[in-house]
């Protein structure tokens, strides 16, 4: 088991933006098109294929539940439903080899890190990261294009002999321990 989570967007927001063609947090009108890039899909995390998937694309704020202040951004998912990435299946194979980016960030949303990854890897950067003790969260981020792709939490927080209970809102999935 990994010592960390890879939290996608939420399954239910997913949803809301196919079924609503909106982005959920802020009402704008979705844009739908077949993939001329690589993406990911910020609910399965998996590579577009270009040419071939149809994909949505629509604004997203990444720190809603962390900090007030919003910082909306593009996403892109998958225009048919696609299986939310399991958080605890350590980084997803898919995204290794494209150009990015780990942020660590504190309390107050304040940018304590950043780290390029280097020939895929992945597990050293985080483990760095989260090495800083004022580092609560990982973005994962496209180097190129600077876009949100995924959240990665520490796991030992949900871990600490409670059972685990997961509850998704509109930030991400939220774990609690009860």
């Amino acid at each position: 088991m990994s010592d960390f989570r890879v939290l996608s967007i939420p399954e239910n927001l997913a949803q809301q933006a196919r079924e609503m063609k909106k982005s959920p947090q802020y009402g704008h009108p979705v844009h739908i098109e077949v993939a001329s890039g690589y993406g990911p899909c910020r609910q399965c995390l998996r590579r577009f294929q270009e040419g071939q998937d149809s994909r949505l694309l629509f604004t997203y704020n990444p720190f809603e539940g962390h900090d007030p202040y919003p910082s909306p951004g593009p996403i892109f998912i998958h225009e048919q439903p696609c299986e939310t990435y399991p958080a605890d299946h350590g980084f997803p194979e898919e995204l290794r080899s494209l150009p990015l980016i780990l942020e660590g960030y504190g309390r107050g949303r304040w940018l304590v890190t950043q780290e390029r990854i280097h020939e895929g890897k992945v597990e050293e950067a985080i483990e760095r990261i989260f090495s800083l003790p004022a580092v609560e969260y990982i973005h994962v981020r496209n180097l190129e294009a600077g876009c949100f792709i995924a959240q990665i939490e520490r796991a030992e927080i949900h871990h600490q002999g409670h059972e685990e209970t997961r509850r998704e809102t509109p930030a991400g999935v939220e774990l609690c321990c009860v």
